[in-house]
């Protein structure tokens, strides 16, 4: 059974950083693409950035990208987005994924940007 928990959430001052981290049981990520998506309430998920299984095919929002960078390390089934620069813009919960969505949805960990 797939499951998926994130986490490296929280509260940031605008300009702050944060890495969330995503951690897939119940197979091998390796052989997957993660994408991580982000969702504020009355609005649509929406993708904010995917890497594929080698690592070697990343994409960016424009919403999003120069500020944050997608990772992984498959040997430890995890994937990372190290998010820089934050602004108030950025406040959601953050999920992991795959770019498709096909696994079920994790609890997601929210990112708050104010002052």
């Amino acid at each position: 059974q797939v499951q998926i928990a994130e986490s490296g959430g929280g509260l940031v001052q605008p300009g702050g950083s944060l890495r969330l981290s995503c951690v897939v049981s119940g197979f091998t990520l390796g052989y997957y693409a993660i994408g991580w998506f982000r969702q504020v309430p009355g609005k649509e998920r929406e993708g904010v950035s995917c890497i594929s299984s080698s690592g070697g095919s990343i994409h960016y929002a424009d919403s999003v990208r120069g500020r944050i960078t997608i990772s992984r390390d498959s040997a430890k089934n995890m994937g990372y987005l190290q998010m820089n620069s934050l602004k108030p813009e950025d406040t959601a919960v953050y999920y992991c994924n795959q770019p498709t969505a096909d696994w079920p949805w994790g609890p997601g960990t929210q990112v708050t940007v104010s002052s």
